[in-house]
């Protein structure tokens, strides 16, 4: 007998993750502030997509894409608690060039 996941009211998965998602990120980055996290929700599967200044990418991917590994471990092991796939895709964030 298979027992869904129940939350509190107002309390969301996705929310959750796209919080836990953005603290690590703020804490590996040198500029917390371009931090930004978005879900896109398809059915019963979301993709994270976390957005960061382009000095730091190489930070939140880490040496041969450990740290980057590590965070999608995480989410992988939320989804099969919570019965929802998440991903995660890390962004470079675009930067108008100087005029």
């Amino acid at each position: 007998m298979t027992q869904a996941t129940q939350f509190p009211t107002g309390d969301s998965p996705v929310k959750n993750m796209t919080d836990l998602v953005a603290e690590i990120a703020r804490a590996l980055v040198d500029d917390p502030d371009s931090v930004s996290v978005e879900a896109i929700e398809d059915g019963e599967c979301t993709a994270i997509r976390l957005r960061v200044a382009a000095s730091d990418v190489g930070k939140v991917i880490g040496k041969q894409g450990r740290t980057a590994r590590s965070m999608r471990t995480i989410l992988s092991a939320a989804s099969m608690k919570l019965k929802h796939r998440f991903s995660l895709d890390i962004v470079e964030e675009d930067h108008p060039p100087a005029p």
